[in-house]
This record gives structure tokens, C-alpha cells and sequence, in this order.
């Protein structure tokens, strides 16, 4: 019987078929180097050539063996990894967790024993690989859906400059609220130091909306017509009133003009100047204004200022003994004189339509306005006068005018809604002027002197005629 330790030493030769274990060198040219899984492939990369069969863990098979070899992780990134570049160049599509690439199976992935000769070569970066992100475009509204940002749709520089519309953009801010400056809503404002602050009542709101309309640009010269065939029908105080509305509430350039063929009142209703020219002087002395000549001082020798009314007068002949009477070609040449100086011009007519003056200041006429008394004859031979026009071929004129009803002290013996029916179907608009005894004494008007329901009438009125030009 032969013992263990007689028997000769058995030989472990590899088979015919086993791969006689090799050391792992640090040169990668010479076998398999250790490497994780390459990355996911992405759009601008080649597809690697398929990989070797995978070996068996060189460290299983030799446990005495250390692995990795010392110095792996010393070697050239570029060397380490053939196939990928360095630096690995960004690819949304691979990075991006919300679209995976659906080639990929899902990981981790283990390393792997590929040669490096079975990896595609390192391709340059494209040029823009490490060009800066660019914006996206802006989207275009919806049409129809109000958009959140009112400024969305202005050009933006993309380095961040600032635009001429950014700058723009505090003017297209919201206004404050507005806050009560009239009534009882103000004085509670006031009172409060701050914590109350309540918006204007609906008084205050409508008193706003119309000084805003006289105020408005008109876009040119704009004549304003004064007429009733009948005399004291109120023609020359609502001259005199309407000019003085428009004078407060928009800072001058308004004249008020006395077209009357003959003898007029209404350098008598006005306030008087250091002159008491008329008209008639200025006829005679039109010389001094034809073509380039003339200046607004000239023209002061010849209106009268009203002062705190801030308008000024052109008075007809003043005397009962006037000699020829006003013809159309007189009222065309004044008419282009003053229209150089004003910008708004109230006529008062007389009492004849056949007249040339009257018919040539209704022909230039941008806005008609027709006032009488709360009477039935003054209504009448307004409702006649409407009949002339419509058969003259001005029925947009008429169409388009304003009726101005000047109350008596008691409403007792007129038939006032049948005024207001009439005319409120054939003119644009019918109001109310309150009775005031500084008008009905004939004395000159001061604007100063009416009392607050007259001038919040009149403002009414003007609002309605500036709404007409």
C-alpha cells in the first residue's frame, strides 16, 4: 500500500482548450483592461463594434494576484476609455432622466472585459458642442385668451440689454386709484390722516368725464353756431357761457364772435378792455393782416380779454346808425384771420337767415347749437328755422345739433315736455339750462359770480357740444 506522501507530485496542466492564465499588464496593448460598461449610445456617436465574449474574473482564477494592477487608475483617461471622448462631450438626449433611451436596458451595469480594439476611434467635438445655450423662442398668444403678461409679446435682446420697450414700460403701469377730492368723500379723507380712502361718488366721476371731454384735442380749428331767428332766445349768453367753460377748462385760444348783421350785444354782456374796437375796425384795417403779416398783439387792438374767462370777444358795431350791413365775403376774410390765432370759435348770429353773414357762418359751421326759452313761440320758430336747414340741404347739421332750453325762475304755464319731445327727435341732444339772476339782470357776466349749479350745467352742455367736434 502505497502512502499520500510517496505518490509522485501531479502536474495541473491546463487543458487543450483552457487559456493558460495570463497576468494583467498595465499596457493595453498587450490584453483585457478593466473597465465599466460603456455609456448609452447617443445621436453623434458610433456604435460600438460588438464586444468579446466575456472572460472569467482573472482574480477569481488567481486569488494571490492583486486586481487592478497598481498604477490603473494613473493612465491616461483617453487611453482608459477608446471609445468615448475626453472630455465626455454633454448630450441632452442621454442625460435627460424624463426621455430614456429606449435601447438601453435599464441598469446597473456591470463592467465588462472588452478589447480595445473592438471600440470605434475618439471623433473630434462637433464646433458647437460648447456653444452657449440659446433661448428658446417666445411662444405666440393664443388668439382670443388674454395673456398674463401684458408685455409678453415685446422684442427681447437675449444678452440682457435693455430695449427702448422696457423703458417704456412705467408709463403702461397701472394708475393709482383714484381717490375722492369733492363732497363729503373727501372731507373724509382728509379727516382720516390716511387709513380711509374712498373712491370719487358718481357726481364726481360724471363732473371728471366731462372736463375730460372739453379738454380733448379736436384735431384743427373748430366753429361752434349759435342760432334762433327769434330775438331773447338766449343766444348771446350761451355765447358768452360756452366760451367761458371752454376758456376754464382748457387754458384760452377761444374767441367768442358777434355775427350780427347789425347791432349786437354781446361786447355789451362781456367784460369791457382798454379798447372799444369792433368788428367794423377791423374790416377797415384787414390790409394789415393779409398774407404772412399780422401777430396776436396786432389782433389784441381789435378782441376785448375777459380776464378770468380767459377768451377773448370780437364785438359787432355797437352803433344803432351802422351803415352797410355784413356780407359773406367780410365774414370768409375775418374767419381766416382769427382762425390763425384761435382754436375754437363760438358765433353768435342775428335774428335774418337770409342774410349773407348768417348764411356763410352756417355753411363754416362744425357745431350747431340751438337755444330759446322754455316758451312756445321762442320753440316755434326754432322748429321753423330746423325746417329752412333740413329743406337747404343741412340735415346732418341739424341731425347732429344741440338744444339748449334755458328754464324761467317757475316752471307755471310752459309745456316743457313737449319741447323736450320735439327737438329730442331732431337733434342729437336737449339740455336744461337752470335759471340764473345774474343772466336775467343783463348785466356784463362774470364767470366768478354764477353759482355752482349754472357752471355744472354748462359744463354738461360744453361736454356735449365738445363731443359733437
Amino acid at each position: 500500500m502505497v502512502r499520500p506522501e510517496q505518490m509522485p507530485p501531479v502536474s495541473h496542466a491546463p487543458g487543450p482548450h483552457a487559456p493558460a492564465p495570463q497576468a494583467p499588464s498595465s499596457d493595453p496593448s498587450n490584453g483585457a483592461i478593466y473597465r465599466p460598461a460603456a455609456p448609452t449610445q447617443g445621436a453623434d456617436q458610433a456604435p460600438p463594434a460588438q464586444a468579446a465574449p466575456q472572460q472569467q474574473n482573472p482574480a477569481q482564477q488567481n486569488p494571490a494576484q492583486q486586481y487592478p494592477p497598481p498604477g490603473w487608475a494613473q493612465q491616461n483617461p483617453a487611453q482608459q476609455y477608446p471609445a468615448q471622448q475626453y472630455p465626455p462631450q454633454h448630450n441632452p438626449a442621454q442625460h435627460n432622466p424624463a426621455q430614456p433611451n429606449p435601447a438601453s436596458p435599464p441598469g446597473p451595469y456591470p463592467p465588462a472585459m472588452v478589447p480595445p480594439q473592438a471600440h470605434a476611434p475618439a471623433q473630434p467635438p462637433p464646433p458647437h458642442a460648447h456653444a452657449p445655450a440659446q433661448p428658446a423662442p417666445p411662444q405666440p398668444p393664443i388668439p382670443g385668451q388674454p395673456s398674463a403678461d401684458p408685455f409678453a409679446d415685446l422684442p427681447w435682446v437675449s444678452d440682457g440689454t435693455p430695449t427702448a420697450e422696457e423703458f417704456a414700460r412705467r408709463r403702461l403701469a397701472k394708475p393709482a386709484e383714484p381717490t375722492a377730492t369733492m363732497g363729503a368723500r373727501a372731507m373724509l379723507n382728509k379727516t382720516a390722516m390716511g387709513l380711509v380712502r374712498l373712491a370719487p361718488g358718481k357726481r364726481e366721476q360724471e363732473y371728471k368725464q366731462d372736463v375730460e371731454m372739453v379738454r380733448r384735442n379736436f384735431g384743427g380749428l373748430r366753429q361752434v353756431t349759435v342760432v334762433n331767428p327769434k330775438g331773447g332766445a338766449g343766444k348771446t349768453v350761451a355765447v358768452l357761457l360756452l366760451a367761458m367753460t371752454f376758456g376754464q377748462k382748457r387754458g384760452g385760444y377761444v374767441l367768442a364772435w358777434d355775427n350780427n348783421e347789425t347791432q349786437g350785444t354781446l361786447g355789451m354782456r362781456a367784460q369791457q378792455d382798454f379798447h372799444a374796437r369792433t368788428v367794423r375796425d377791423m374790416m377797415r384795417d384787414l390790409p394789415v393782416f393779409r398774407g404772412s403779416q399780422g401777430r396776436v398783439g396786432d389782433l389784441s387792438q381789435y378782441v376785448r380779454a375777459q380776464g378770468e374767462g380767459m377768451f377773448d370777444v370780437l364785438a359787432s358795431d355797437e352803433s344803432a346808425t351802422a351803415g352797410e350791413m355784413l356780407t359773406a365775403q367780410a365774414f370768409g376774410e375775418i374767419r381766416e384771420i382769427v382762425s390763425r390765432f384761435y382754436k375754437l370759435i363760438f358765433v353768435d348770429t342775428g335774428n335774418n337767415v337770409r342774410a349773407q353773414n348768417w348764411q356763410a357762418a352756417t355753411d363754416a359751421t362744425d357745431q350747431l347749437v340751438i337755444s330759446m326759452s322754455a316758451r312756445n313761440d321762442s320753440a316755434e320758430t326754432a322748429a321753423r328755422m330746423l325746417d329752412h336747414l333740413e329743406q337747404s340741404g343741412r340735415q346732418r347739421l341739424v341731425r347732429q345739433a344741440v338744444t339748449v332750453v334755458s328754464l324761467p325762475p317757475t316752471r307755471k304755464d310752459i309745456d316743457l315736455p313737449a319741447i323736450q319731445r320735439h327737438f329730442a327727435a331732431r337733434t342729437r341732444a336737449v339740455l336744461m339750462s337752470p335759471y340764473e339772476k345774474l343772466i336775467d339782470s343783463g348785466e356784463p357776466i362774470r364767470y366768478g359770480q354764477l353759482s355752482a349749479n349754472t357752471k355744472d350745467a354748462w359744463l354738461k352742455i360744453a361736454a356735449a357740444v365738445a363731443e359733437g367736434l
